[in-house]
């Protein structure tokens, strides 16, 4: 399945996973300690767009323009070399209001603050006086009798009054920990409203969360993507705290991102970590973001579905993110990329990165992709390890087959190409992929015990594990059923 980042187009995304499942796409895209990299995708010619649902991202507010469908199918390309590939028509935004989840200050929409205009005064004549008078008489009884009748039953007030009055309220009441505002209450301080701007004043709002007490900040590559190169970062606490902040790394592929803070306080508290592998479907989910620039917004569902193949794109036509993507029915609008998933005891589980829409607002158009319950979030357990990567070495780093698959939406299996990105190899020589006897032609449809059905599933799947990790590959050739071990490869940064 497709989905858009906020604000950008999105890759061809993937048809249904191991469950029966639409193509992923591009969020998305952009949230787990599982998911490792995988091979880089070479950039997809303008036939291969994948057709899938209407992704956007979570992340800034402002909403980028969903990637237009092209005719072919891009190739996925094992070899190093050209990567990301085209987005794809049909792809998931990220939710951040611009390309991705992330985003959310800047988007199209309503207008805010339009001026209060006074009516003409009517005409005047001799009965509009009378009717005055007689509404200000009204108004003096009015006022004579409110004044009577508080004053008796004040006087009448002996203590036998059946009125109860709570000796706390609003946010002097602690709330129990289980609760949605007792996770609600101990998640906030520790989330931050991420604004990013370019050199050249454009940008956007979207959401992060703090990873660890020496002020790394976890959020979406789409969210801070404007100020990557020498542009300007801030992060606000809800205490109003505003600190500047500079990008320690960032991973486009995952759509995963870490900033730090300068001169951060010493006082910062990390969000615990979940375990996205155990997650079930049913479970409650809790998001926290700044949907439409509307900081520290909280929402409430549940796990709607898990495994789910995402591709998103951030619309510049060529960045790609896969997931293998948490589905959640918690509201996330634009802004909200970036931002914590957290469950019922306020574990984080995932980052919330891309929404399914049913409509895209472009980047600079009158309107904004929303929420309609469909969100999907990069597990945790992949994140953590993206995250901890890109602190210790500032690059990302991906699994990969070493093979080029055509990315267009089949639901048939990944199919290896017979030629690669730039006339290059289909099978990288000595990789993965030719070790184990792949060759061109051949329709990968398992990667272990999960069903594969297109390119981009595939890609979801590969980027959950590590480069080392050994895997049981399926995969059709001449009408027969083969299986194969694989060890996976390793591909340092995003191109």
């Amino acid at each position: 399945m497709s989905t858009e980042n906020e604000g950008t187009a999105v890759p061809p995304a993937p048809s249904a996973p191991p469950v029966p499942v639409d193509a992923p796409a591009a969020s998305a895209p952009h949230a787990s300690d599982a998911g490792a990299p995988t091979t880089p995708i070479p950039p997809s010619t303008p036939g291969d767009a994948h057709q899938g649902p209407e992704l956007v991202h979570a992340g800034h507010a402002p909403a980028y323009a969903s990637a237009e469908g092209a005719g072919g199918a891009p190739q996925y390309p094992g070899p190093e070399g050209a990567w990301p590939p085209p987005q794809a028509p049909g792809t998931p935004l990220y939710a951040d209001g611009g390309v991705g989840a992330g985003e959310g200050a800047g988007g199209a929409g309503g207008v805010w603050g339009a001026a209060y205009q006074q009516p003409a005064p009517k005409p005047k004549n001799g009965r509009g006086g009378l009717v005055a008078a007689v509404l200000v008489a009204a108004l003096v009884a009015g006022g004579i009798g409110g004044g009577l009748g508080y004053t008796l039953a004040k006087n009448n007030d002996d203590g036998s009054s059946t009125t109860l009055s709570a000796s706390d309220s609003g946010g002097s009441v602690k709330r129990d920990a289980g609760t949605v505002a007792g996770v609600a209450q101990k998640a906030l301080p520790s989330t931050v409203t991420i604004e990013a701007e370019s050199t050249s004043g454009e940008g956007g709002t979207g959401t992060g969360f703090v990873f660890d007490t020496q002020g790394h900040i976890v959020t979406n590559n789409h969210v801070v993507a404007d100020a990557v190169d020498g542009g300007k970062l801030t992060a606000t606490f809800p205490s109003g705290k505003k600190y500047d902040a500079e990008v320690v790394g960032h991973a486009q592929g995952y759509d995963v991102a870490v900033i730090k803070l300068k001169n951060a306080p010493s006082d910062l508290k990390p969000l615990t970590l979940g375990n996205s592998d155990q997650v079930a479907v049913g479970d409650s989910t809790i998001a926290i973001g700044a949907p439409f620039g509307l900081s520290n917004t909280v929402t409430t569902g549940i796990i709607s579905a898990k495994n789910r193949p995402v591709a998103s794109s951030d619309g510049s036509g060529s960045n790609a993110s896969y997931m293998s993507a948490l589905q959640t029915d918690a509201s996330i609008n634009p802004g909200n990329s970036g931002g914590p998933l957290l469950d019922a005891q306020g574990n984080v589980i995932g980052i919330n990165s891309a929404i399914q829409s049913s409509s895209s607002g472009g980047l600079g158009g009158t309107s904004q992709s929303g929420s309609i319950g469909l969100g999907f979030a990069i597990p945790i357990n992949q994140a953590k390890y993206v995250a901890q990567q890109l602190i210790q070495t500032g690059k990302p780093v991906y699994a990969k087959i070493g093979a080029s698959v055509s990315l267009e939406d089949s639901s048939g299996g990944a199919k290896i190409t017979s030629e690669g990105a730039g006339g290059s190899a289909s099978v990288e020589s000595g990789g993965p992929a030719a070790k184990a006897g792949l060759k061109p032609g051949d329709v990968i449809t398992k990667l272990d015990d999960s069903v594969i059905d297109s390119g981009p599933t595939l890609i979801g799947e590969i980027w959950t594990h590590k480069p080392g990790d050994k895997v049981k590959i399926t995969y059709e050739r001449g009408g027969k059923t083969h299986t194969v071990d694989l060890t996976l490869g390793s591909r340092t940064g995003d191109s």
